[in-house]
């Protein structure tokens, strides 16, 4: 029988965390990495079909013992599990793990439709679990502030957003264009991360209704078409009577690698996160004062793990299952929504 720390007894531990990993790729190492360096956890399992990606993972955490795939990682004893696989593995990895009565943390998107991510996050409910998802851009330096600056009110009533992410390379691994196995484009690659930063920072507020319009290869293609979008725009209206605008791609002659930007505009003032150069990494916060503008923070900002590493002091301080992950099925049922598939 395995055994396993609960997440009462863990606030009272000494020990570090007891940590599998699921999926190594670049970015399963990076938060691996990003996990490791909190203090506060230990590698003891990893698992990874791809010999080269397990290989490199090893050199950063060399005491952890190479598995063959979730079966031998739920093996372990364990207090959570950080999954770094193709999308369309994502809800029923978590489900899987967490049922076993251990944490999660999960590379977006968690599922590839809001029933999927909503089974997750009842699974997490079920067994008081903690489940956090990797929507590293709430942990920009920049968004936060910004953030604080609308809840504080400094912005006056925020009547309107525009949020962009064009990624001029688009995905190199197959499955991204796999619509069975991705969930969708840049949608729900890039549209993830603009439909949570909004909602985010505006304190997650009713939607009243969402129009969009999917392209692929310059053509328009319906929601539930087997292509993959590669452009995209949305509209989101708020019941409070705001608007939300987003546009996201991949492969856009954008000029730059990147183009990203989030927007907020409100009576008293507004306040924008940008891009820095087209970098996916640098970013500036400015406060709008009418045709002025005053640099609330810039680089350098180590952020791309904090996700991750908050995830990992939370679990170590005992926290079970937080209710915010109910913003994540909110967030799903906008994209799907966005791609005209949502339930009445």
């Amino acid at each position: 029988m395995n055994q396993m720390v609960t997440t009462n007894d863990l606030s009272q531990a000494t020990r570090p965390l007891r940590l599998g990993f699921l999926g190594v790729g670049w970015i399963g190492r990076h938060r691996m990495k990003a996990v490791l360096d909190t203090g506060v956890a230990q590698a003891v399992a990893i698992a990874d079909p791809n010999p080269d990606m397990l290989a490199a993972a090893l050199e950063i955490a060399p005491e952890a013992r190479p598995v063959e795939g979730l079966d031998a990682l739920l093996r372990e004893e364990l207090d959570g599990v950080v999954i770094a696989t193709p999308s369309a593995q994502h809800a029923e990895e978590s489900i899987r793990v967490l049922s076993s009565g251990r944490a999660v943390f999960c590379q977006k998107p968690l599922g590839r439709t809001e029933q999927e991510v909503q089974a997750v996050v009842d699974a997490a409910r079920k067994v008081d679990r903690l489940l956090s998802i990797d929507l590293s851009y709430r942990f920009t330096e920049g968004m936060r502030q910004i953030r604080d600056l609308i809840r504080s009110g400094s912005l006056g009533t925020v009547f309107a957003a525009d949020l962009v992410f064009h990624n001029a390379y688009g995905p190199d691994k197959p499955w991204f264009y796999d619509k069975a196995l991705s969930g969708g484009g840049c949608v729900i690659d890039l549209g993830v991360h603009l439909v949570d930063a909004a909602l985010w920072s505006l304190g997650f507020p009713a939607v009243s209704n969402v129009a969009s319009r999917l392209m692929s290869g310059g053509r328009p293609i319906s929601g539930d078409s087997d292509r993959i979008e590669d452009y995209a725009i949305a509209t989101i209206d708020l019941e409070n009577g705001a608007n939300i605008r987003l546009a996201c791609s991949w492969r856009l002659p954008a000029g730059q690698e990147a183009v990203i930007s989030a927007a907020f505009y409100g009576t008293e003032g507004g306040a924008r996160l940008s891009n820095i150069n087209g970098s996916f990494y640098d970013f500036k916060a400015e406060w709008l004062k009418g045709t002025k503008r005053e640099r609330l923070v810039g680089p350098p900002d180590d952020w791309g793990g904090r996700a991750a590493a908050d995830w990992a002091r939370r679990l170590s301080e005992g926290a079970g299952y937080d209710p915010e992950a109910d913003r994540l099925v909110d967030v799903a049922r906008i994209l799907d929504r966005i791609y005209g598939r949502h339930r009445t």
